[in-house]
């Protein structure tokens, strides 16, 4: 007997509903500091940095991955992934606003090349979460094309090149377009013929399980193209209830599902916290797959973990891990040809 959740014929009231769940939980995310700092009964001496932070790079922070986290605790792992703290105002020496050189990798607008045989569509500009590392947090999401006439230049320029055999839709976080707009784009690139595969690197499974839909499971797995979903969680607390659900959904459904992590200062720079991150994530059948040096962006320095550091952290789960569950600790350095293996 199959284990594969059937997807092929959700009825129109049951797409309308699991849509409207996931706008409202996206909607109805906390973006005011004052508020979170209330929620989670946080100390008041966090309040004026939060504001200061909030008002350079705005705080977005789904209710359910709220309350995952800790009241009354600052130090939280989730908390820390999203609190605006004044540290980010500080000016630190190699921390800049394209940290992997992605304006000098840029195709078109919206469009992005830096390793050979795939390319990179920035399919949306904002983000279910805010994250404070982000890499991209003073991206220039103004100038990336949005619906799918504005993105006929970069389908022209992906279907030129016969070299290229995969396309990746990042953002911003792409799952925050609709599934109508997203199905779309998708038969675009299916019709592409020299395209093998479609990726989709996104968090809103993880800070919003409600996304997961049969709507969603079926136009991504409905085309020629191989799908593969890569999620972003660096904590073992971030994968329970609906986000462990949600996951489990989309491997049933037959979707590859890689993870990457962030080494982060105060969040999960030690070896028990990724132990249990890869075990948890081998568990819900999710491959680790990448543990990434901090990308120097202005306003993350207060994350950073020396690399010798991550060695270490590395080191440890090899002897505490088979070699699958172990991801591959490396950094992103502008013009390299590939992601760079750290140790």
């Amino acid at each position: 007997m199959s284990h594969f959740t059937d997807i092929s014929a959700p009825s129109a009231t049951s797409v309308r509903d699991e849509g409207k769940s996931w706008k409202r939980a996206l909607s109805d995310a906390v973006r005011d500091p004052d508020e979170l700092v209330d929620l989670l009964r946080l100390p008041e001496s966090l309040r004026p940095g939060a504001r200061r932070a909030a008002s350079r790079f705005p705080l977005v922070v789904p209710r359910d991955f709220l309350a995952r986290m800790r009241s009354g605790d600052s130090h939280d792992p989730l908390l820390r992934q999203v609190l605006p703290l004044d540290a980010e105002e500080e000016e630190v020496e190699g921390y800049g606003s394209d940290p992997v050189g992605e304006s000098g990798a840029s195709l078109l607008p919206g469009l992005i090349q830096k390793y050979e045989g795939r390319v990179l569509l920035v399919a949306a500009g904002t983000c279910a979460i805010n994250c404070r590392y982000c890499f991209r947090r003073e991206f220039p999401y103004a100038d990336v094309p949005r619906g799918l006439e504005a993105w006929r230049p970069a389908l022209g320029q992906i279907a030129a090149d016969p070299t290229v055999s995969e396309v990746i839709l990042s953002g911003g976080d792409p799952l925050v377009l609709s599934d109508g707009t997203l199905e779309r784009l998708a038969s675009e690139l299916a019709a592409i013929p020299h395209l093998k595969r479609l990726r989709i690197h996104s968090r809103l499974p993880i800070v919003i399980p409600e996304r997961v839909t049969e709507s969603l499971l079926s136009w991504f797995r409905g085309t020629r193209l191989s799908p593969v979903l890569v999620v972003h969680a660096n904590h073992p607390a971030e994968l329970v209830g609906a986000c462990s659900r949600a996951l489990a959904k989309i491997v049933e459904a037959g979707v590859p599902v890689l993870n990457q992590s962030v080494l982060l200062r105060g969040v999960n720079d030690d070896a028990d916290s990724l132990e249990q991150l890869s075990e948890r994530l081998i568990e819900l059948r999710v491959r680790p797959y990448y543990l990434h040096q901090l990308d120097p962006v202005r306003g993350a320095a207060h994350f950073h973990v020396r690399e010798h550091r991550g060695r270490e952290i590395v080191a440890e789960l090899r002897r505490r891990l088979p070699g699958y569950a172990v991801p591959q600790y490396v950094r992103e350095v502008p013009g390299a040809t590939s992601k760079v293996p750290i140790g």
